[in-house]
């Protein structure tokens, strides 16, 4: 392979998913010149003000910030122009780009999908995938257009999504394995050594935004289904329902061999010692672990002994709550 120069990047990126990806640039033959996240928010019970984690890191490695409110800004433009990047590179960001954004680095933006494109376009790609029931998914590195997620894609790498897997280990392992193929994709550009492929748009799915009343438990579904939802919606808003007057949110579970009592969705077929079993509109469903509102977080057999459950009780749909 021929020798070529080293990339100018321009990094933009915010959450936790974000940090392999800059981590794995800059510790490449390639140079960072600049990263761009979004503005401090307030966070956790006290609201205080926190940096995201990208910034935390990229003022750990003496990277320039950028933190505009809103991308139109003059002041923003002057400082990304400034950087004379050759490209750009996106990994969860949380903004769509404007078009002027896209026009300055020379090479334009690639960017880090947590999903294998056409499928699960859009903000919560894995969480969606888990949800789903999907036994894989993987990362897509794609060219950044105006469209959301619609760019011809560079190259993909796949991760098995396991029975009891729950999004935030899947949203770990993609984020490593992402890492090391953006930077593959980057030394690709850079010696001229690459394919863009265009996606299908027949296949094309999108993955909403994960709001708090995609966690209320709907009994009547399947007990796969709502197996897969408890651990897709892993580690927020987590799955929940209403048991004897309060909320529960139920962090892990497995479907059941149970046999059907023919009981009615979300009735109580057993519970004694580990084995807290829930009827389900099609087979049961067995709870691994609980937390009620505002406690920790218990295995089955200590939620039961703290607070006993009889068989016949039932779950019932909660309201979102506020």
């Amino acid at each position: 392979m021929v020798n070529a120069a080293p990339l100018r990047i321009v990094f933009f990126g915010t959450p936790d998913f974000a940090v392999p990806t800059l981590h794995a640039i800059h510790e490449s033959r390639h140079h960072v010149a600049g990263v761009v996240t979004q503005p401090d928010r307030a966070r956790g019970r006290g609201q205080h003000s926190q940096a995201s984690p990208v910034k935390q890191v990229g003022e750990q490695l003496g990277l320039p910030i950028l933190q505009p409110a809103r991308l139109r800004e003059e002041e923003f433009l002057e400082r990304l122009r400034a950087l004379n990047a050759d490209i750009g590179v996106v990994a969860a960001y949380g903004k769509i780009l404007t078009d002027v954004v896209l026009s300055i680095p020379g090479q334009g933006l690639i960017n880090v999908h947590a999903s294998l494109l056409p499928k699960y376009r859009g903000a919560a790609p894995i969480h969606r995938a888990v949800m789903a029931g999907e036994t894989s998914t993987g990362v897509t590195i794609m060219r950044v257009v105006k469209a959301l997620d619609a760019g011809p894609m560079l190259s993909t790498v796949t991760r098995p999504i396991g029975e009891a897997d729950t999004s935030v280990e899947v949203e770990h392992d993609l984020a490593r394995l992402g890492a090391r193929a953006l930077v593959d994709a980057l030394d690709a550009l850079a010696t001229g050594h690459t394919s863009e492929t265009p996606q299908d748009e027949a296949e094309a799915t999108y993955a909403h935004k994960i709001e708090k009343a995609d966690g209320i438990i709907d009994w009547s579904r399947p007990a796969r289904a709502i197996h897969n939802q408890i651990r897709g919606l892993h580690p927020w808003p987590h799955a929940y329902s209403d048991l004897q007057g309060e909320r529960v949110i139920i962090l892990r579970s497995e479907v059941a061999d149970a046999e059907s009592r023919r009981a009615e969705p979300g009735t109580v077929i057993h519970a004694r010692g580990s084995d807290f079993i829930i009827q389900t509109g099609e087979g049961a469903l067995r709870l691994l672990l609980l937390q009620r509102e505002g406690r920790r977080p218990l295995p089955a057999r200590d939620f039961l002994a703290g607070k006993p459950v009889d068989t016949g009780a039932t779950f019932h749909t909660s309201r979102v709550a506020p």
